[in-house]
């Protein structure tokens, strides 16, 4: 543990843009303005690599990887992700799911990632693009006036003490992730009412995989708690997750380690396919509560990206392109503020409306993946209407641009209320225990 951070010597900086934060939406940002000539300085916290969960992409983080010109450095440290294995302990055949059989083509596979190796990319792109980034960088406070911002930082040094630096900069982006910096300065952070989760997740090594092509695809379980993932990855390790419902992670009496193998064991599936794997370090994670969004995402000289503005949970995997969208939507923001003040107030209300849009989208599914009628749809998937298409297209994230996949979905939609309604009793029955499950009891990061 480092000592107390002392204050060493003062220090002020200036900017046009200060991002808080190193991670995919904070390195975006800040190689899309800095491309643009904007003089941007990325305070992240941490040194690169460090670790941080969240390894499977979707189809769609690829264009946006062309765009900053990284895709072929994101080949080499992934492994490629074709689909999605679905297994679910009501069901005897397996769900499976391919990416190339979406609405469009042209997009199918994505990649399981070390999050340690692909944010570093993204952060190191950013200053090749001429960002100034700067690591051991932690923000304490923002404080705003008529003219931007001025942000008090402490700065890592080798000795363990920290210099205190004051930067005066004329907008600020919070790109600080779960630390949702200014969305707990401005207490409008709020819990998701509708989808209370907690996690455990560890990595695991000579873990079973699929075989041939399928060997990159994500698995999704079901259990009676909440639902796993499996995530393979190019170094031969697998990370685990159970996602969970808060009253279930509230029970645990044993360290994490053991209740994490138990959890494990009450998915005959999953314990089959670790049967002789090894915990890496015997380390496991656990979060709770983490569904969140914050009540606004911008002001006249802020804005939030990412998970500092809302996390949802990661069945989807949507995590890293949510935040990268959001870092391209940002932009025109940004440079309405800066260059035509006149425009900004439309600007805000545009950005604010598109970064509502993507968890919005999203969280439809996800409020009922573990509903049994949503689950019917995901192992036995159909395609009247081109509705298992669109879905699809959901799933590889295909949602920014101009795949017609809207109308079908308001189909599947209406599809799952209809066939919800056939089955009257089991939908109730499901609903009732849902309103359990979701109860807030009190569960924080362990």
């Amino acid at each position: 543990m480092h000592p107390p951070a002392t204050v060493v010597s003062p220090t002020e900086f200036r900017c046009d843009v200060l991002v808080v934060g190193g991670g995919p939406a904070g390195s975006t940002i800040s190689a899309l303005l800095a491309e643009r000539g904007r003089d941007v300085a990325m305070l992240e916290k941490a040194h690169h690599p460090r670790f941080h969960i969240g390894e499977s992409l979707l189809p769609a983080n690829a264009a946006l990887f062309d765009r900053l010109g990284v895709r072929e450095q994101v080949e080499r440290i992934g492994l490629r992700k074709w689909g999605v294995e679905f297994v679910s302990p009501d069901h005897a055949q397996r769900g499976y799911v391919e990416f190339a059989d979406a609405w469009d083509k042209h997009m199918p596979y994505a990649w399981q990632v070390r999050r340690s190796e692909l944010d570093e990319i993204l952060f190191r792109n950013a200053a090749a693009k001429g960002a100034r980034a700067l690591e051991g960088h932690r923000v304490r406070e923002v404080a705003f006036d008529a003219e931007g911002a001025t942000v008090q930082v402490d700065v890592d040094t080798p000795g363990g003490d920290a210099v205190r630096q004051t930067w005066r900069t004329r907008f600020v982006v919070d790109a600080s992730g779960r630390d949702t910096l200014l969305a707990n300065q401005f207490k409008c952070k709020q819990k998701n009412r509708r989808h209370d989760s907690s996690a455990l997740y560890g990595h695991y090594t000579g873990a079973q995989r699929l075989e041939g092509k399928l060997e990159g695809n994500i698995t999704i379980l079901w259990f009676d708690h909440g639902w796993f993932w499996v995530i393979p990855l190019a170094d031969g390790t697998t990370s685990v997750g159970a996602v969970c419902w808060p009253y279930y992670l509230k029970s645990r009496t044993k360290p994490l380690p053991e209740f994490f193998g138990d959890t494990i064991a009450l998915c005959p599936e999953l314990a089959r396919r670790l049967e002789g794997a090894v915990l890496v370090g015997d380390e496991v994670h656990a979060t709770g509560n983490y569904s969140y969004s914050s009540s606004k995402g911008s002001g006249e000289r802020f804005l939030m990206l990412g998970d500092a503005y809302a996390f949802i949970d990661p069945v989807f995997s949507s995590g890293v392109l949510l935040a990268m969208q959001s870092a391209v939507a940002a932009v025109p923001l940004i440079e309405a503020t800066l260059d035509r003040p006149r425009e900004a107030a439309s600007a805000r209300r545009e950005f604010e409306k598109k970064m509502a849009f993507g968890p919005k989208e999203f969280s439809w599914f996800i409020f009922r993946v573990t509903n049994p009628t949503m689950r019917e749809f995901f192992m036995s998937p159909q395609n009247p209407f081109r509705v298992k298409e669109a879905l699809l297209s959901l799933l590889a994230g295909d949602i920014y641009g101009n795949t017609p996949l809207w109308g079908p979905l308001r189909i599947l939609k209406g599809l799952y209320y209809l066939v919800s309604l056939q089955n009257f009793g089991r939908t109730w029955r499901a609903w009732r225990q849902r309103q359990v499950n979701i109860q807030d009891v009190g569960v924080s990061g362990t």
